[in-house]
């Protein structure tokens, strides 16, 4: 049985899981699903088609599944989808989908979305994702496994954020960042790899050596872009890392990759 303390709203429509925790104040509206084993703080609203995993924990003032801040948006039945053990903490806002992306906006398992962060419409977010205290995304964005959003960034609409990538904080980034690359700045620029998230994943020290020595290949600066991706992709074929950072960029895409902003630079 679920403990929905007095104070709280929770609509007849609302499917509650096996010890899930509704705290005072908040208010849960609508077909809305909350897994097992999850909690609710105070003063949390959760609203519309909204499907929410197991274990998950949301703070205070959360407010997530009110319509999309789209002024297209009419009304379309969209939906909310966050998997298992997730983290919302407060005033974070979550959007779901409209009928110019698919109608659901998605977040994977183990994800930690920290205090101000917003998710706006049609954004899909792959497992471990780390956003930082106030960073956006806005409407039709794609955030890979493992990739990590700093503090204050804004990233813009359409873009993708690569597997394991970094996005330094205070960023504005309004170009694809590929896998395991790490971006900084206003607007943002490629800065090299992300060495550190590569070592503390455990990468191979070998693949990490391969993936750099494709990096330089990718982001130099004889040939075109393309050019450069295919000769990677033939001279490190049946490596996984750059391959893919291959299938990255040759995947089509509303933004140009992000690229370096001074000749090739390998970070730290």
């Amino acid at each position: 049985m679920a403990d929905v303390h007095p104070t709280a709203i929770v609509s007849p429509e609302a499917e509650l899981g096996e010890n899930v925790c509704v705290g005072p104040f908040c208010v849960v509206e609508g077909p809305v699903k909350i897994g097992a084993d999850s909690v609710l703080h105070s003063h949390v609203v959760v609203k519309g088609r909204t499907e929410i995993g197991t274990n998950a924990e949301i703070f205070p003032f959360a407010s997530v599944g009110h319509r999309p801040q789209d002024l297209k948006y009419s009304g379309e039945e969209s939906r909310l989808t966050i998997g298992d053990y997730c983290t919302i903490r407060e005033h974070v806002t979550v959007n779901p989908g409209t009928s110019g992306g698919g109608l659901e906006t998605r977040i994977g398992n183990h994800v930690l979305l920290m205090a101000g962060v917003h998710v706006a419409h049609d954004c899909h977010v792959g497992d471990y994702v780390v956003m930082v205290n106030q960073s956006t995304l806005a409407g039709h964005c794609v955030v890979d496994d493992h990739a990590i959003v700093g503090g204050l960034s804004g990233v813009h609409q359409f873009v993708r954020i690569g597997a394991h990538a970094f996005v330094g904080a205070m960023s504005m980034v309004e170009n694809d960042v590929i896998p395991y690359g790490s971006v900084l700045g206003n607007r943002a620029y490629l800065g090299g790899l992300n060495l550190v998230g590569l070592k503390r994943r455990n990468f191979d020290r070998e693949e990490i050596h391969t993936l750099r020595a494709a990096y330089r290949m990718i982001f130099s600066n004889e040939g075109t872009l393309r050019e450069r991706v295919e000769d990677a992709a033939e001279l490190f074929e049946g490596h996984k890392l750059v391959e893919d950072v291959v299938a990255f960029v040759r995947k089509p895409s509303e933004r140009a990759i992000c690229m370096p902003k001074n000749g090739v630079e390998l970070g730290s």
